[in-house]
């Protein structure tokens, strides 16, 4: 943990007001789909303190442009959110202007920001809580980067660390640890260009593996520590959950779609029909009956169905597990030299399309040595059976991320009169007068 290296100037989109009424929009844009939920806010509050959000507009289209959640075709990327949108707005009845926008890929970091300050009163208030995760904010400067989230995690008074709320608590000099989690600000910039040529504006932005738990996780789970692996197309990202907040994430540039790939071309068949069969008989498990049952396999460029090969089973099976093997490895590596393997327990929750595949579960249980379960979004009404799944858990996570991000959202330069950072200053002190 690093006290005060001080960072960017952030991302510099409009932020989401938390408990707002109305409609909010969610886009996911990811390397194998690209999704749209567009939500409306119900009067009253939840056991959490947020407003009810019930989805009433669902689009999603095949990703186009984009690979290891990077852009790469600002064409094909523009036609396919175009695309999800509109089908959302049509379900929904609405136009939208705004969206919280998911990131996959951009190579997401974490740090842990540690700041004190003295308290000028005789107990702590909001003001003193605001200007302390404002100037670990406004000060953190990781180069070529720009800073997405801004999360305290730990306070302190006098010393004395695990200090869950400090305001009204006596004490002489008050600390916090923030954590800030940055991105490549180029890959943000292109994402943001394409989505501005869509005539949306991108009102905030979350990495994935942050949604995802949003989405997913239950309190007791943020509480007492777990481990969200989303496993996109193209990327698996990671996240730790501690004391209710995220204090580690992390991607490895390994998806569903190399997947794909490896039984293109091991198989010698289109990408297509790779996919087919990855979805309907792909197991990251071996099973006894794999040598019996025989799969056909139509070969590149043949027309005709009687050239197509018949391979068992666990030919196929044969190449989807080393590659699942590898991308958990990658994933125990991260987290063990994080140090923060420990903080997440035994508990791990699989989340993104390919943890949908059979046998994912079981698979990453072993090579993990944790209790594993597959998350699905449950802080959602309206939600049908084909788009409630592990699938869409980041882009139903962007919707409850939206109720609580102007805690999280970067500030900058042109936010309010003053010092750079003073409009961040504001939706703070706002946040925490709304929640608290």
């Amino acid at each position: 943990m690093n006290m005060v290296s001080l960072g960017s100037k952030g991302f510099q989109g409009r932020p989401v007001a938390a408990g707002r009424a109305g409609t909010i929009a969610a886009l996911d844009v990811g390397s194998s789909k690209i999704s749209c939920f567009i939500a409306k806010i119900e009067p009253g509050r939840m056991a959490n303190g947020h407003a009810p959000i019930r989805v009433i507009g669902i689009g999603h289209q095949v990703s186009r442009g984009i690979r290891a959640g990077a852009l790469v075709d600002m064409d094909a990327a523009e036609e396919a959110i175009r695309v999800a949108v509109d089908a959302a707005e049509r379900m929904a009845g609405v136009t939208i202007r705004d969206v919280v926008v998911g990131v996959s890929g951009a190579e997401p970091k974490s740090q842990t920001v540690g700041v004190k300050a003295a308290v000028p009163g005789p107990e702590v208030t909001d003001g003193d809580l605001t200007r302390l995760i404002g100037y670990a904010h406004t000060n953190f400067q990781p180069e070529g980067r720009d800073v997405l989230h801004a999360l305290p995690t730990n306070y302190s008074i006098d010393g004395a660390r695990g200090v869950r709320d400090p305001r009204g608590m006596f004490g002489e000099r008050l600390g916090v640890d923030v954590h800030m989690v940055s991105a490549l600000r180029g890959p943000l910039r292109n994402l943001e260009l394409c989505i501005e040529r869509c005539h949306l504006s991108v009102a905030g932005i979350a990495v994935s593996p942050y949604a995802s738990g949003l989405a997913c996780l239950v309190e007791d789970e943020m509480d007492l520590g777990v481990a969200v692996i989303d496993m996109g197309g193209g990327t698996t990202s990671l996240s730790v959950f501690f004391e209710g907040a995220m204090v580690y994430c992390d991607s490895v540039s390994i998806g569903g779609n190399h997947i794909t790939n490896d039984i293109a071309r091991g198989l010698s068949t289109p990408l297509a029909h790779a996919e087919r069969m990855k979805t309907l008989y792909g197991s990251a498990l071996a099973s006894p009956s794999d040598e019996r049952e025989m799969i056909d396999v139509p070969q590149v460029g043949e027309s005709d169905a009687d050239s197509a090969n018949h391979i068992p089973r666990s030919m196929l099976t044969g190449i989807i597990q080393p590659r699942l093997e590898e991308t958990f490895e990658l994933v125990r590596d991260r987290l063990e030299a994080s140090g923060y393997g420990r903080l997440a327990g035994r508990r791990v929750v699989l989340t993104g399309g390919a943890s949908q595949m059979n046998g994912a579960r079981e698979l990453a249980s072993r090579m993990l040595d944790k209790q594993v379960r597959v998350g699905q979004p449950i802080r959602l009404t309206g939600l049908a059976e084909a788009t409630g799944g592990p699938a869409f858990s980041t882009c139903a996570g962007l919707l409850t991320y939206s109720q609580i991000s102007p805690l999280e959202t970067a500030g900058g330069e042109g936010e309010g009169e003053g010092a750079p950072g003073r409009g961040s200053l504001r939706k703070i002190s706002r946040w925490l007068r709304e929640n608290f």
